[in-house]
């Protein structure tokens, strides 16, 4: 059932927004209401020539929250998304956690078969696709299915039609800490993705955290991954987003200029391919503040580089979906010039512990390191219907990453490689060291 609106106040004010819970208490997506009732008239999003305003995106999420209400979406539901990286696909996961449903965006594997079998193991209430994304329904799906957008055989269910047609008036939150909230994708690299599902708790903790007013972020990456975090966090900050669909090297460096990007977040191939744009050169990238790279396999000699081209803001952080953010190393970091800071992951952030653990399964110190685990407020709780992956990957509170480090003698995580990877080397009888190598 759609929650009761407030009347008589006009949905693009500042005060149009029901009352905000206690701090504590308040889910993401009803504080991220509050801040775009209070940037009504202020430019929130941009994609191409497009400006949606804080109270445009607002009136388009309490529409949306009702037209979901009307087809039977509510607390308990979990909706997916096939989506683009388009302001209405925004507005889309923000109503369905606001009247309470379980939100995902479905990463695209190669094959049919995969997407197939994703779906099947997803098992939404509900599918919403856009033109740009109908032919990756996969043949014979058993899913209820709406289209945001026209011209989609086979799709009769128009949920941008169903919510025009709806009041744009506040709606109150019903998302509660301990729901499900939100599921985010891993890469998939090994086959089928999993989804690491959070509570809207996990999912607050992940997102609610310092964020500048005037940050302006460059998001080139699908929603599914990163993205919708770092959207997120800029919206709950304050900031504004740019949006394109894909990435490529000449319509980041066009966005960075013409928008004045100040947050820009490439995984490291994506990195070197701007760094090594001839372009670079000749384009005033002055607003970055920081480029975030993600990833391990390069070595310092290609980061410093990296400072060099695009000058000191490039930044590094190790994490992943499951755990969030784990570690940074901030461009201040990153200039340093001791050997250990060029392949450093950086600082443990507040809020996060880890440890790590020797191959007989015995906890390690840190300098000595091992395999990592890794606690914090923000980690996933779960692989989303796959039980035997979740007992395996989420033991007692704690993730097992899979990866190697240690901690090196300026207190900054070091990764050293994936356990799966590692060769043990005998030396002397009952004795062993555990090869070197670039993650």
């Amino acid at each position: 059932m759609s929650p009761k609106p407030k009347s008589s106040v006009p949905a693009v004010t500042s005060q149009a927004v029901p009352k905000l819970h206690s701090a504590h208490e308040a889910v993401y997506v009803e504080k991220l209401v509050h801040r775009l009732g209070r940037a009504a008239c202020a430019a929130v999003l941009r994609q191409d020539d497009t400006t949606v305003t804080g109270g445009e995106l607002l009136v388009s999420v309490y529409r949306y929250a009702r037209a979901l209400a009307a087809l039977g979406i509510g607390r308990g539901s979990l909706v997916a998304l096939l989506a683009p990286n388009h302001p209405a696909a925004l507005a889309v996961r923000y109503a369905a956690n606001l009247i309470g449903a379980a939100t995902t965006y479905l990463p695209v594997p190669a094959s049919a078969g995969a997407r197939a079998e994703l779906l099947h193991r997803t098992a939404p209430d509900l599918l919403i696709v856009f033109p740009e994304t109908a032919e990756l329904i996969p043949a014979g799906a058993r899913v209820k299915v709406a289209t945001v957008g026209e011209g989609i055989p086979g799709v009769a269910l128009r949920l941008d039609e169903l919510a025009a047609g709806q009041v744009a008036e506040p709606v109150a939150c019903a998302a509660r800490l301990n729901d499900l909230g939100v599921v985010v994708s891993s890469g998939g690299s090994t086959g089928v993705p999993k989804g690491s599902w959070r509570t809207f708790a996990a999912y607050t903790a992940m997102v609610d955290v310092p964020s500048s007013t005037d940050r302006r972020q460059l998001v080139n990456g699908r929603f599914a991954y990163l993205s919708q975090v770092l959207i997120d966090i800029t919206l709950l900050g304050g900031g504004s987003v740019a949006l394109q669909d894909r990435f490529d090297p000449i319509d980041t460096l066009d966005a960075i200029e013409r928008e004045h990007v100040t947050d820009l977040f490439l995984v490291e191939p994506q990195l070197f391919e701007l760094m090594d744009h001839p372009d670079v050169a000749r384009r005033d990238l002055s607003s970055l503040r920081s480029l975030t790279h993600i990833g391990a396999s390069a070595p310092p000699t290609l980061r410093r580089r990296a400072r060099a081209r695009l000058g000191p803001v490039v930044a590094h952080t190790y994490g992943a979906s499951e755990m969030g953010l784990v570690s940074l190393l901030p461009p201040a970091g990153h200039i340093a010039s001791d050997v250990e800071s060029g392949s450093s992951a950086g600082h443990i952030l507040p809020g996060v512990e880890i440890r790590f653990r020797r191959e007989d399964g015995s906890v390690a110190d840190p300098e000595e390191g091992g395999s990592i685990e890794v606690r914090s407020p923000a980690m996933a709780n779960g692989y989303l219907n796959r039980p035997d992956l979740e007992a395996a990957a989420f033991r007692e509170g704690w993730y097992q990453s899979g990866d190697l480090g240690r901690i090196d003698s300026a207190d900054r995580l070091q990764i050293l490689g994936r356990v799966s990877d590692a060769v043990v080397i005998a030396i002397k009888p009952r004795r062993t060291r555990v090869a070197s190598w670039e993650y």
